[in-house]
Parts: structure tokens; C-alpha cells; sequence
């Protein structure tokens, strides 16, 4: 049966995002929570389980008690129609999938008034970055194609970008690196500049690729944006250098997305020149980020997406097909005030370049739970099944320290050291052989992101009770950040 309702919301969307658009009022997280509460039978229901009558949550400091909500709690307890609006998924019309630790993929439907509202992030690197409003501009889609939602949902966003009037081209290769060495060159050309959308690993094997087989990457004005990982300011200046980037401030950004809720972020000339200045800074960068690690640092905006920190995890709210109040996604981060950040850099003698007057939301990933490689989430379960096969299990312990490595000449490996049991000797050609069997066995967005060349990890056999690896009486952690 038709749903005149959805023309409606349609329409109401496009209005909004062709228009300037007027800020939300502060108080559009309690509308959300409301509306929520009242339509979502799975939320209601989590509601009622925790006491909470959902008329009693009328200021933000009711809304800060409301319980937080992951995939375990909350996601993988209903069935799917009811985590979404009137308990049915007819409001949806596109399924994105990522990968479970398990294998078992994660659902997350959406609509269309989704992918523009997350278009406005796309909007903000493209037209207020590149100047994709006033220059002709090919955007090649690199993110993998398919039910995984990079490839598809940036395909949208951009074409959105281009019905709103911008003078943008999509073409979407995917992650087929013959094909995108084809299309662009043959394309380029007819174009002012060209963007890259992909994993950031991905990107620079299609550069490495590319300048090899002769690809002359500084006529084509190659602007780059990335997703999914932590990726050094060394590694944005060789790869700038690559591909012919004379600016890698301003023509190289990089997005905080999430299957769950799509892009929550963006990196600004701004908010990557800032990171710069602290790369350099170690200590200040540890003052400012409570961690010697440098994470990524990208502006939000808090009409669209609401943070909060806690115990160190960054946890948002955001409307979608599946409408997520407290949710905990399991990134380590922070939050950073605009004007505290910046009068941080003045106090220390840099001025960085104007940007949005937008607070800034830093990450460092999921360095506990997962590595990221390629853009696929490399859970420990599924490497720990490589090592229960037979011929393997008997000479190694069980034990392992995954980490996505960088090396001399800035490419990513996937690295798993590997605890030899007592007495035992084990051939690491195949460990390896036997953890790619199974990572392509459970792991779809490995199998998928990954290219073929890099698939096989570099196994390092360490004897047991190694004391950097696996040192005895203290808890093992499965993953470590290189």
C-alpha cells in the first residue's frame, strides 16, 4: 500500500537540505528520545525493563540517566523490525551490513532522509573543502560495493550533492583497482579536479599502483577522502607527494563513519592542521588527548549527532532507521570545545586557518576489541579460529597480539604474533595460511575490503611466556596499537 506519510517526509527532507537550513534547537535530542519512545516498540520496551517512564525525561540532565545502548544490549536482543519506527521496516528502504565479531553480520536499516542529512557532512569536505560548488569535479567512489555501507551510502551522498546543484560527476569502481586505474584516467580529464573516496590503505596502494604504471597524478589535482582508520601525518604527506597533493591540509580529510549512524564527522582544513601542529608536539598532544597516541580529530556537528563521553568511550545520539539514543559504539575518544581548542594553539604561538565554529570529537578506534585493517574490522575471534585447526592448535597456545602495522615506506600489514606452545615448533607460513582461510571464511568485510595481495597476514612466532607479548600473571589482550 502506498505511504503517502513517506512523500511527505521526503519532500520535507529535500526542502531542508536544498535550503541553508536553520540550526536545531538544543532541545532536539529530548524531541528525539520522545518520539523515540513513543514509536520504537524495542525502545519502549528497554524503557519499561529499566523503570523509566518516558514522560519523566524532560531536561538534559533526565536524558543523561537514560540507559546506554550497544549492539549487545539492545540491537542483538529484538528482532529488527522492532528497533525500528511503529515496528516495521517499510520506512527503510536500503539495508547496510557490516561485519559481527563472530562473522554473523550486523543490520542496519535506512532511508533516503538518512543519507541526506549525513550528505551535509560530504557537503562540508566537498563544496566548503574542495570548492566542488564552483570547480568541475569527478568523484571515484573506492569504497567497497555491495550490502557494506561504504561504497553505496557515499555514492548517494555525493549524488546528492550533485542534485542540489553542485557540478559533481560520481563514477564508483569500487575497490577494483584495475577498473579505477581504467575509468580515471579516461575521465579525468573532461574535470577541474578528482576526488578519491576509499581506505586509506587502499588509496595509497591505488597511488602506489598508479605511479608505477605511469599514471601522471599531479595533472588529474587529486583531492583524497578517507574513512574507517588512524593514519599518521607522515602518511598523509607521502601519499600526498604521490599522488601530486600540494596541500594536504586542505586536500586531504578524513571522515568518522559508522555502519550504525553513517558519517558522524569530518576532518576541516581546520581541525587537520590543529592535528598537525600536535603530531609535532608529543607532550602538548598528550596534555590535550590524555594518550601518547595521536587519534583522529574531527569537527561534529551537534544538531546532527550528539556526543557524550563515558569511561573513556564516546557514546552519541542520532535519528536513523534504527534511532539510537546513548549509544555506545565502543570508540575510544574525547570532546573538545571549540573555542578551548583554539585557545589552546594561540597559548602555544599557532594560529591554525579559519573552519566551522563547531566542537571537535577525537578517536583512537576500538584498540581493545578490534584492529582495523583496510577498513575491515579484524575481531580476535575470528583469527582465534585459525588457530584451533588441526595441525595447528597442538604447537600454539591459543594465545596472539593482532596490530595493523606501518612500514618504511608507509603501506599497512596486518601482523599477528603468535605464542609457540611449550617445547613445540610451528611453521609460520601455515599459521598464516590457516587464520587467512578463516578470516575470508568469517569476516565479509575482510574477504571484501582487502585486496587479494594483502590478505595473507605476516605471522611472528613468539616462544611461551614471551615478556613482550605475552607476559605471564597479567591479563592478555588479544589487540595492540603498533
Amino acid at each position: 500500500m502506498m505511504d503517502s506519510s513517506r512523500q511527505t517526509r521526503v519532500r520535507q527532507a529535500f526542502d531542508d537540505f536544498f535550503a541553508t537550513g536553520e540550526p536545531k534547537s538544543p532541545s532536539w535530542v529530548l524531541d528525539l528520545f520522545g518520539h523515540t519512545a513513543s514509536t520504537v516498540p524495542a525502545y519502549r520496551d528497554l524503557l519499561a525493563e529499566n523503570g523509566i517512564e518516558p514522560a519523566s525525561i524532560t531536561t538534559f540532565e533526565d536524558f543523561q540517566r537514560l540507559p546506554l545502548l550497544d549492539k549487545a544490549n539492545y540491537h542483538e536482543r529484538y528482532p529488527l523490525p522492532e528497533l525500528c519506527r511503529d515496528g516495521s521496516l517499510t520506512g527503510c528502504d536500503m539495508i547496510a551490513v557490516s561485519s559481527g565479531s563472530s562473522g554473523r553480520p550486523t543490520v542496519w536499516p535506512r532511508a533516503l532522509e538518512d543519507e541526506l542529512h549525513v550528505a551535509r557532512r560530504f557537503e562540508q569536505v566537498l563544496v566548503d573543502g574542495f570548492g566542488a560548488d564552483e570547480r568541475t569535479t569527478l568523484a571515484v567512489v573506492c569504497f567497497p560495493l555491495g550490502t557494506w555501507v561504504g561504497g553505496l551510502f557515499t555514492q548517494a551522498c555525493v549524488r546528492h550533492l550533485a542534485a542540489k546543484g553542485c557540478p559533481i560527476t560520481v563514477v564508483a569502481p569500487g575497490n577494483n583497482k584495475a577498473e579505477i586505474l581504467r575509468v580515471l584516467p579516461e575521465l579525468a580529464p573532461h574535470f577541474e579536479q578528482v576526488v578519491v573516496l576509499g581506505y586509506p590503505p587502499f588509496v595509497k596502494d591505488v597511488v602506489d599502483t598508479g605511479v608505477a604504471e605511469g599514471v601522471d597524478w599531479p595533472a588529474y589535482r587529486i583531492k583524497l577522502v578517507l574513512a574507517g582508520e588512524v593514519f599518521s601525518e607522515q602518511w598523509r604527506d607521502l601519499v600526498s607527494r604521490r599522488a601530486g597533493i600540494a596541500d594536504p591540509v586542505r586536500d586531504v580529510a578524513s571522515l568518522y563513519g559508522t555502519a550504525d549512524s553513517g558519517v558522524l564527522g569530518n576532518e576541516t582544513p581546520l581541525s587537520a592542521s590543529i592535528r598537525r601542529f600536535l603530531a609535532d608536539r608529543p607532550a602538548l598532544a598528550r596534555e590535550v588527548f590524555g594518550d601518547p597516541r595521536l587519534p583522529t580529530l574531527v569537527q561534529y556537528d551537534p544538531a546532527s549527532r550528539f556526543f557524550e563521553v563515558h569511561d573513556g568511550m564516546l557514546v552519541f545520539t542520532a535519528d536513523g532507521g534504527i534511532p539510537l539514543i546513548r549509544y555506545r559504539i565502543a570508540d575510544e575518544g574525547g570532546l573538545l570545545e571549540h573555542g578551548a581548542l583554539l585557545e589552546l594553539c594561540a597559548r602555544n604561538g599557532f594560529t591554525p586557518p579559519p573552519g566551522p565554529e563547531l566542537p571537535f570529537v577525537f578517536l583512537f578506534g576500538r584498540s581493545l576489541f578490534t584492529v582495523s585493517f583496510f577498513g575491515a574490522n579484524i575481531y580476535p575471534e575470528n583469527v582465534a579460529v585459525g588457530l584451533e585447526q588441526p595441525g595447528i592448535s597442538e604447537v600454539v597456545t591459543g594465545k596472539f597480539v593482532v596490530e595493523s602495522v606501518e612500514d618504511e615506506d608507509r603501506d599497512r600489514r596486518l601482523r599477528i604474533t603468535v605464542e609457540t606452545a611449550p617445547g613445540a615448533t610451528a611453521d609460520a607460513a601455515e599459521v598464516a595460511e590457516s587464520i587467512r582461510a578463516q578470516l575470508l571464511r568469517l569476516n565479509s568485510e575482510y574477504a571484501h575490503y582487502v585486496p587479494a595481495e594483502r590478505q595473507l597476514p605476516e605471522v611472528v612466532l613468539r616462544p611461551a611466556g614471551d615478556p613482550e607479548h605475552f607476559p605471564t600473571g597479567v591479563k592478555h589482550r588479544y589487540t595492540r596499537r603498533a
